[in-house]
């Protein structure tokens, strides 16, 4: 089983931008850490800050993936693209966010994406990853029985 997790603009930056919230560890600790974590599922790693990027890399998980776990950052609250491109697939998507958004600013508690995914982890660290492949990857498995 493959699954593909998305992290979305400035996500780079995590262990440097605001550790006090984020956390210490970078992106390639954090990709390490979920990887390391699963030993029967395959996992691909992309980031990028563009929007259109992460639009095409959703189109080509359509198929290549049994599933895709996205933390879409600054893109959650006003992609309708990306929104859009998580609804044309057939894969199941999981949004994560690393802090809990509803405990933040007014604008980080709407998400565009939310709706057109199975679920959303938020709040939990990076730990909240490693929820949305679990449950990503029990959805898979049940829905092949």
């Amino acid at each position: 089983m493959k699954i593909l997790v998305i992290n979305g603009p400035n996500l780079n930056l995590l262990g440097q931008r605001k550790p006090d919230l984020y956390g210490h560890k970078n992106l390639q600790e954090i990709n390490t850490f979920i990887n390391d974590y699963f030993k029967r599922v395959k996992l691909e790693f992309f980031q990028s800050n563009h929007e259109g990027a992460i639009v095409d890399k959703l189109h080509e998980a359509d198929g290549n993936f049994a599933g895709v776990v996205i933390n879409p950052g600054a893109f959650t609250h006003y992609s309708y693209a990306i929104r859009d491109a998580i609804e044309a697939i057939s894969v199941p998507v999981a949004e994560v966010h690393i802090s809990n958004v509803h405990n933040r600013e007014d604008f980080r508690k709407t998400s565009v994406v939310s709706e057109v995914c199975q679920g959303t982890v938020s709040g939990f660290g990076v730990y909240g990853y490693i929820m949305a492949v679990q449950a990503l990857a029990h959805r898979v498995k049940r829905d092949a029985k």
